[in-house]
């Protein structure tokens, strides 16, 4: 796929509210199976999704909002309509609940916070869930700061830079400092950033070998296995010098691993060895890898439209007037909000969600058995014309307030939803205003690579090629 949004800023302010957003077959009455594409014999439709996958998102879409297709003998019921969303991701969680990859034998973490269910996820959320409160949010402002100005001193007018590649190392450096009080070598953190792309190629839906399970001993699931011992074994050492350093204290230090090992010591051994150390592979991964595709994005919409990227600067200097941006800055930072909630409506990177049903359902007056595959590709629903006007356009002034209240609440979804929301999210939030504001103070881009932005489907969505761009002088 490739895709470049056209900027619409001063568009209209209105977003689609008609008739025609209501779901259909809303009655709740059971109306059998629902429908879909035919596919192949055995492979499904796994065929079509290998080919385009996000064709195939609009192709499953023209046959309603409750739509089944087949993947590798796998039934699978997509699910386009918000209000469906909210069902599954708030109003019902107990019912749906259950993840696809986890049943698939995908050994990612699955003791983590992202895999665990039912009390065992609830104890992890609990124990983790004040480092991720307002003030401790407010705390970790000047660790990015800092970092950020790390990055742009090292840049220079004239430099090529790979922006994803940047992000990754930048967000990666944050992320591990501020919540786990450690300092990762280049070493370390090569090892972090070559583990995650190893995790998206696994899982790239462009390819044969991104359906096949882990056991397979294909030369890309052997490479994964070695590259995840290997991140396992770093990470085992990680524990084991926190634990030494915090030998004879009572009190846990603030940081989330501090936590996490003091947890696994006390109170009952409330937490393994294993859950520490899946979700510090889970925070790593997930808390570094989003956050940096969405500013890889962001900057990639600003060399497109200079007419967004002027009304950034201009709230920049009237807010900032070239300061370190502090937390109290952050918060008036109203147009940038708009462009990063703008980005991740058109790329997110957790561009699909799978759960399952726990027992029988209907949905949308289709019947929908115990252990169906639901997807919730927001991808799709970010996009589609029921609830934005010109949908494919790069539109932040989309997210003003009068323009949100017009729309159904769970239309976006970027960080999930309900109580499994992403737990990270105001720090991914915080990080993202204070990286953009204070790179954009220094520097103006230019897109090197093609401008038609060419995806690929693995576990985020990614930028299928490196996206280069050339810094300038501000002007």
């Amino acid at each position: 796929m490739t895709s470049r949004p056209q900027s619409n800023v001063d568009g209209p302010a209105g977003e689609s509210t008609n008739n025609s957003s209501d779901p259909p077959h809303s009655s709740g009455q059971s109306g059998g199976v629902p429908p879909g594409p035919d596919g192949l014999p055995i492979v499904g439709n796994t065929h079509s999704i290998i080919r385009e996958p996000f064709a195939f998102l609009d192709e499953l879409h023209g046959y309603g909002d409750v739509v089944r297709y087949r993947i590798l003998g796998n039934t699978v019921t997509a699910l386009f309509h918000p209000d469906y969303v909210q069902r599954v991701l708030v109003e019902e969680p107990e019912t749906f609940e259950r993840y696809l990859f986890a049943d698939q034998g995908f050994d990612f973490a699955p003791e983590g916070i992202l895999f665990t269910q039912g009390e065992q996820w609830r104890t992890q959320r609990q124990l983790m869930q004040p480092a991720f409160t307002v003030d401790r949010i407010r705390s970790y402002t000047d660790t990015m700061a800092r970092y950020a100005e790390q990055t742009a001193d090292s840049w220079e007018t004239g430099d090529e830079i790979v922006l994803n590649r940047a992000f990754s190392r930048l967000t990666l450096r944050i992320l591990t400092n501020a919540l786990f009080d450690l300092d990762l070598e280049p070493g370390e953190s090569d090892a972090v950033t070559r583990a995650a792309q190893l995790i998206n190629e696994q899982s790239n839906s462009r390819s044969v070998a991104g359906f096949l399970p882990e056991w397979v001993p294909t030369p890309g699931n052997r490479r994964y296995h070695r590259t995840l011992e290997a991140y396992r074994d770093r990470v085992d050492t990680l524990i084991e010098e926190r634990r030494a350093d915090a030998a004879g204290t009572e009190e846990p230090g603030d940081d989330l691993l501090s936590v996490l090992v003091h947890h696994a010591e006390s109170n009952g051994g409330a937490l393994t060895e294993r859950e520490i150390q899946d979700n510090l592979i889970t925070f790593t991964f997930a808390g570094h890898e989003t956050t940096s595709l969405v500013l890889t994005y962001a900057f990639y919409l600003l060399t497109q439209h200079d007419d967004v990227r002027r009304r950034l600067e201009a709230e920049q200097q009237a807010v900032l007037g070239g300061a370190t941006p502090t937390f109290e800055d952050v918060t008036r930072l109203e147009v940038t909000d708009r462009v990063l909630q703008e980005t991740m409506r058109l790329y997110p990177p957790a561009y699909i969600i799978f759960r399952k049903p726990t027992r029988d359902v209907t949905i949308g007056g289709y019947d929908v058995p115990e252990g169906t595959v639901l997807s919730l590709p927001q991808y799709r629903i970010h996009r589609d014309e029921r609830f934005y006007d010109e949908p494919e356009a790069f539109r932040p002034d989309r997210w003003r307030e009068e323009c949100v209240n017009d729309r159904p609440e769970y239309a976006y979804f970027p960080f999930g939803g309900g109580a499994r929301h992403c737990i990270g999210m105001r720090f991914a939030m915080l990080e993202l205003k204070v990286v953009l504001t204070t790179l954009l103070q220094r520097f103006d881009l230019e897109l090197v690579s093609d401008p038609d932005l060419a995806l690929s489907p693995g576990a985020t969505l990614q930028p299928a090629d490196d996206v280069h761009v050339r810094l300038t002088e501000r002007t």
